[in-house]
């Protein structure tokens, strides 16, 4: 049942699964070109269509005296990048070079008279966020024997963005603006994979290290800088996670697949230094001292857990198509309102054409259900007594983000 490569490379046609479903997952970091055959090389893009909307809590400390419950859609139009080459240097070492952008963040509220997430009285400005990150991976595999591989290597990686805070919602830290200036750090992955041609099966582990950035951030109320405390860089880590790839033919010309991914959000925290200053003071106010630890600018409860499954087939030597549906976690419920939903349900499908044996254009379109979330200031899960319906802000339900994958291959 050897399959032929031009079905093979179906199994990384669609776009991500994981895409608005949890945290700022983005790309899936998927390191599949880097099992391909021999020589390879790949470019993508994907766009994303978010539609993200809930209704606001009826409260005069939300809206004051506006009728409008509506947070209008604070998902905005996005795009991604990936490109790999794989190098099959001899029969034992093979080399990899993949660039993608594995997690983003490009929300912005709209302005709305409920003044809940907007202002329209000072800054005439509404609640936004961008995240931008960029990976270099450089993966060397070696085949002790047979079918078998263990590779590793070095992860470069940038991360830069901004968040602007507006609107009631945010009470006394309304106004407030971070600049994240663009930093740079290395991790490292590490995996193994084992194959068995004849059946075209094959199966990869492979985990990345959290990467830790130190990073210079501008905080300001209203354009006035912020200076509550010494100045510090902020500590952000970009989390650890673990990839596990399954593929095997089930019948002539059919492919069947497997993608399960684990993504350590729980231990990832924005808290910029004056920022954390802020809100020390705040809820020290707030308590009469009782707690003073103020909360985090962004974080998220609980890991985040997904799957894939999906079949590919060949009609003949020039195309071929696939499908498939996926599930992911989320990372809690109430979740930020930075980003106010609860994992996804998804389906995709996938067509590919070949020219000829050796390259290939590719598209791919998936549809999915975005979870309900209820949406929470960042104070919900502190130890102070009675904060939990306060915190809660607005309820977002039955969203959805449509993504569009383009993709070009190339065997040599």
């Amino acid at each position: 049942m050897k399959l032929k490569p031009v079905i093979l490379s179906l199994v990384s046609l669609l776009p991500s699964a994981y895409i608005h479903a949890a945290a700022l997952d983005q790309s899936g970091q998927s390191i599949l070109a880097f099992l391909e055959d021999n020589n390879y090389f790949e470019a993508s893009i994907t766009a994303v269509d978010p539609h993200i909307s809930g209704q606001v809590r009826n409260r005069a400390d939300l809206v004051g005296d506006s009728q409008d419950l509506s947070t209008g859609n604070m998902g905005n139009n996005f795009q991604y990048y990936n490109a790999a080459l794989k190098l099959q240097l001899n029969d034992q070492f093979a080399f990899g070079l993949i660039y993608d952008q594995p997690y983003g963040a490009d929300i912005r509220y709209p302005m709305k008279p409920n003044n809940t997430f907007s202002d329209n009285e000072i800054s005439q400005q509404a609640t936004s966020v961008n995240v931008d990150t960029q990976n270099v991976n450089l993966i060397l595999g070696y085949s002790p024997v047979k079918n078998f591989q263990v590779y590793a290597g070095p992860v470069y990686q940038t991360v830069k963005g901004n968040v602007a805070l507006r609107g009631n919602s945010y009470s006394i830290f309304s106004g407030y603006d971070a600049n994240f200036k663009e930093d740079h750090a290395f991790g490292w992955l590490a995996g193994l994979s084992y194959q068995i041609p004849e059946i075209a099966l094959k199966a990869a582990i492979t985990y990345r290290s959290k990467i830790d950035h130190d990073i210079d951030a501008r905080e300001s109320i209203y354009g006035q800088a912020l200076e509550l405390t010494q100045a510090n860089k902020t500590k952000i880590s970009t989390p650890q996670s673990v990839n596990i790839d399954f593929q095997t033919g089930v019948y002539k010309d059919t492919l069947a697949y497997a993608n399960l991914r684990w993504v350590n959000w729980k231990d990832f925290v924005i808290r910029p230094t004056q920022f954390g200053a802020m809100t020390e003071m705040a809820t020290g106010e707030m308590t009469q001292g009782l707690y003073d630890g103020g909360f985090n600018l962004d974080g998220y409860q609980k890991d985040q857990y997904g799957i894939t499954l999906g079949l590919g087939h060949q009609f003949n030597q020039q195309w071929s198509a696939s499908g498939e549906v996926s599930w992911d976690s989320g990372t809690g419920n109430p979740a930020s309102t930075l980003n106010p939903t609860k994992g996804s349900v998804g389906v995709g499908l996938g067509v590919q054409f070949n020219p000829a044996q050796n390259y290939f254009i590719a598209a791919g379109v998936k549809y999915l259900w975005l979870g309900d979330a209820t949406a929470e200031d960042g104070t919900y899960y502190l130890p102070i007594p009675g904060i939990k319906p306060i915190a809660e802000q607005a309820d977002f339900k039955d969203n959805y983000a449509m993504a569009y994958g383009l993709k070009i291959g190339y065997r040599f």
